[in-house]
């Protein structure tokens, strides 16, 4: 009966003890980043966290992971929380390094660890996947268009284009249907380009070409001037309360 209550007192530890570490932060997985280029990065979290601190940390492992930056600091990264939209966004300019990077919200509670989600930056020369704009504008029932390059050791990986708040993906199609809002085609010569139709202003937000395991984000900006919600400075900069849901700031290549 003794070793029957312990089981079931384990059981219920480890049991809770998995729930302590269900982890609400999402970000993307392996994002593709030219060497000292620039790349925006979103991740969103629940509502329950919207006054926490965010930060970025750099680590294979959470438990060695050093702090980067916090949220709303200055410098590079530049990581800013809008914590209206449960979004939290980090610029990163001047990339040099692969290796792991973590979005991450402070609890402070000793019983439950700070939520984060992490991913990996594919950094290099030539990346193996690119997009040729990382902003796009478009108007209410108009039509954007995002071409994706991708390299030769990609040319038969499957192509994707997924909305980041609710991982819905597209894939390459191979006949063009006129009730389709989104198309993609693959021209066979290391590029794909996506095209959204009959625009409306929830289209706005982020998403992301994929080939194969590789990814890179795009915005999509509906019926918005970018020119009037960024700075141009030596480093892009934003004003916060100026910021439409999803929206973001980077430096140009």
């Amino acid at each position: 009966m003794y070793f029957y209550s312990q089981v079931v007192c384990v059981s219920v530890f480890g049991f809770f003890l998995q729930i302590s570490e269900v982890e609400s932060m999402r970000t993307l997985k392996n994002v593709a980043v030219k060497r000292g280029g620039s790349v925006t990065i979103p991740c969103i979290h629940e509502e329950k966290y919207k006054a926490n601190k965010k930060f970025w940390c750099k680590g294979n492992f959470w438990s060695t992971c050093s702090i980067v930056a916090y949220a709303n600091s200055s410098g590079n990264p530049s990581v800013i929380d809008h914590a209206e939209y449960n979004l939290l966004t980090v610029e990163l300019n001047s990339v040099s390094e692969s290796g792991r990077r973590w979005c991450a919200v402070e609890i402070g509670d000793r019983w439950q660890p700070d939520d984060r989600d992490y991913l990996y930056l594919t950094v290099s020369k030539d990346p193996d996947l690119s997009v040729r704009e990382s902003r796009v504008r478009g108007e209410e029932g108009g039509s954007v268009t995002v071409q994706c390059l991708y390299s030769a050791a990609y040319q038969n990986k499957q192509k994707q284009w997924c909305r980041f708040k609710d991982g819905q993906c597209n894939i390459v199609r191979t006949e063009t249907s006129q009730n389709s809002a989104v198309y993609i085609s693959d021209d066979g010569r290391r590029s794909f380009r996506v095209k959204m139709s009959r625009l409306k202003k929830s289209d706005a937000g982020w998403y992301w070409c994929s080939a194969g395991d590789l990814q890179v984000p795009v915005h999509i900006s509906v019926g918005v001037d970018a020119s009037d919600l960024i700075t141009p400075v030596t480093t892009w900069s934003c004003n916060k309360e100026s910021i439409e849901p999803e929206m973001f700031c980077i430096a140009d290549n």
